[in-house]
């Protein structure tokens, strides 16, 4: 391309341009395209589709905005009908596979009025004018006042939600869950409901067992077991320490060069070592706690002076973890022992409780 020249674009001989009615009319089949797909998703007698993802593997969903998300498309329609199911569910969380049926008999309803030679702004203008008809009418006729605190009431309305997905068959248990979750994420903060899901709530899926054992923790749930065999498992209103530096002794970041004259020598770096994993353990014990959780390793030598003091020791948590138990019990997460003090130990929380799974792993 020249200065002040209009740009060259070198397409491909099979390439088309097409505009006006014709391209409206292919944009409204591609719409109507998606709707069919999923259609069958929708109502009591919903039916699954089974999908099969790149890597082989088979999922069975009825979720509108699931099925969508692995369906791949070039039209520009289509990926405007999958982004609609994709901010329904971000937005709302249901109703995928409703709104993409409604948006796709809205097209075909379009359809003659466009055949017609009507304009697409005149139509719409009247969908426009349709839709604040509708939610006069829901808002003044059809809308039934809902107390959140009725819980036989807000069962029903979940269990209408959950009727036809694949969990339908553990209705009850799904609606029991569903309602404790909600008022554990909801808090009321300021005179203002806030729900936010992604602090306070988190699914943690444990190999083996049944479906009928899933419940809702109001805790923090951690697929960890203690560090030495004898560390207490059951601990009530325990002080909590949260740590994210090591319990080992700390070797040099590279390469590091000893010289051992004698035999003392040696024995004087395996000392060395020994000091200074009692001495982080001594600022430990310092606070009294009853745990203590970090994000790094423990060395055997740490988990003996530990359980000479009583003190359970969990290692190598996820930060988000971390973050969630310094929520529940109020603690303080230190980088270094020698900067902790009375005011970064934990006592919010009630109970710290050690059991195994059906596939013999230990959860906190």
């Amino acid at each position: 391309m020249f200065g002040g020249q209009q740009p060259i674009l070198v397409l491909s001989q099979n390439t088309k341009r097409e505009s006006g009615r014709k391209v409206q009319l292919e944009n409204i089949n591609a719409g109507k395209a998606i709707a069919d797909v999923i259609r069958t998703c929708l109502g009591p007698q919903a039916m699954l589709k089974m999908l099969m993802d790149p890597m082989g593997g088979i999922v069975m969903t009825n979720d509108g905005n699931a099925i969508l998300r692995e369906i791949t498309v070039q039209h520009p329609a289509a990926k405007s009908m999958i982004e609609i199911a994709r901010t329904q569910d971000e937005e709302v969380g249901d109703g995928t596979t409703s709104v993409i049926v409604l948006a796709g008999e809205m097209l075909a309803a379009a359809e003659p009025f466009l055949q017609q030679q009507i304009h697409p702004t005149v139509i719409i203008r009247a969908y426009r004018e349709a839709l604040e008809d509708i939610i006069k009418h829901l808002q003044t006729d059809l809308s039934v006042p809902l107390d959140v605190n009725n819980k036989e009431k807000m069962a029903e309305v979940v269990k209408a939600c959950v009727g036809t997905k694949f969990i339908g068959k553990w209705s009850d248990l799904a609606v029991k869950i569903a309602l404790d979750a909600v008022q554990t994420v909801a808090l009321n903060e300021n005179g203002r409901l806030e729900v936010d899901i992604k602090r306070y709530a988190k699914v943690e899926k444990i190999p083996g067992g049944s479906i009928d054992e899933s419940s809702v923790l109001k805790g923090v749930m951690l697929n960890k077991d203690v560090t030495h065999p004898k560390m207490r498992r059951y601990i009530e209103n325990p002080r909590i320490v949260l740590l994210d530096c090591s319990l080992e002794y700390k070797k040099g970041e590279s390469q590091t060069n000893v010289e051992i004259i004698g035999e003392q020598d040696f024995t004087r770096m395996l000392q060395i070592e020994e000091e200074f994993v009692q001495r982080i353990c001594s600022d430990i014990i310092a606070v009294k706690p009853d745990i203590v959780f970090t994000e790094k390793g423990v060395s055997d030598l740490a988990q003996h002076y530990l359980l000479k003091a009583g003190i359970t020791a969990i290692r190598r948590l996820r930060k988000t973890d971390n973050l969630r138990i310094a929520r529940a019990c109020g603690a303080t997460i230190v980088n270094r022992t020698e900067e902790l003090t009375e005011k970064d130990v934990g006592t919010g929380a009630g109970l710290l409780k050690s059991r195994k799974s059906a596939m013999n792993t230990s959860h906190l």
